[in-house]
């Protein structure tokens, strides 16, 4: 994946910073960037719902999903472990969910990204994951590169049985930063991921580098 040049034109548009969740919540809402957009879904609230179209799972549904999964030791020990790169296998999640197994050789990560319109979780069934994030709401389309503002940063380490949930747009990059431990992980999704967007970063410069869409995954 390129780097953005490090140069930051005055006319990109910014990113504004807001308060920091609690570390055990799922983050229910961020701002706005560059125009005002109202606050995102609420975490518990059911998405893809309509008229004569049954209710998908809550974000929190998801969470207990992926932690119950993340319990089964069988299923963990059943994932194939490659030490060169990340392996993984499709889960029937609930309800129509996208949900994933996820195997993380020490040193190998995600690359910033975010998952569209779909809510999401996940947890740690084995070793260590650190996930960096965004807390902040991205524009959808007709942007290549964007200016964070300080403060937009999160962290968490989430060890083996700790998960978290999030929002639409979220973004962020997860991690295994062990030098010799393999890790394993549950991931899950509502609705099915439509397109995951990649970026990179330079600073306080996010870059848009490339779209894919479940063909290029699955």
């Amino acid at each position: 994946m390129s780097s953005p040049s490090s140069a930051v034109p005055s006319t990109l548009p910014t990113a504004a910073p807001v308060p920091s969740p609690a570390a055990a919540a799922p983050e229910a809402s961020a701002p706005a960037v560059s125009a005002p957009v109202g606050p995102a879904p609420a975490v518990s609230a059911r998405v893809g719902s309509a008229r004569g179209v049954p209710a998908g799972p809550t974000v929190a549904e998801l969470l207990d999903f992926v932690r119950r999964t993340a319990e089964d030791t069988a299923l963990i020990a059943s994932l194939p472990l490659d030490p060169e790169g990340r392996t993984w296998v499709r889960l029937d999640g609930p309800r129509g969910s996208e949900a994933w197994l996820i195997g993380w050789p020490p040193g190998t990560g995600t690359g910033w990204h975010d998952h569209a319109d779909s809510v999401g979780a996940f947890t740690t069934a084995s070793g260590t994951l650190q996930e960096h994030s965004l807390a902040v709401r991205l524009p959808t389309d007709g942007w290549k590169t964007l200016e964070l503002t300080d403060g937009v940063d999160r962290e968490r380490q989430l060890a083996a049985g700790q998960g978290r949930a999030f929002g639409q747009n979220h973004v962020h990059e997860v991690l295994n930063e062990s030098d010799s431990v393999h890790a394993v992980s549950v991931h899950a999704y509502y609705p099915p991921l439509p397109r995951i967007r990649r970026f990179s970063r330079t600073g306080a410069v996010l870059r848009l580098e490339q779209t894919e869409v479940p063909e290029d995954w699955q």
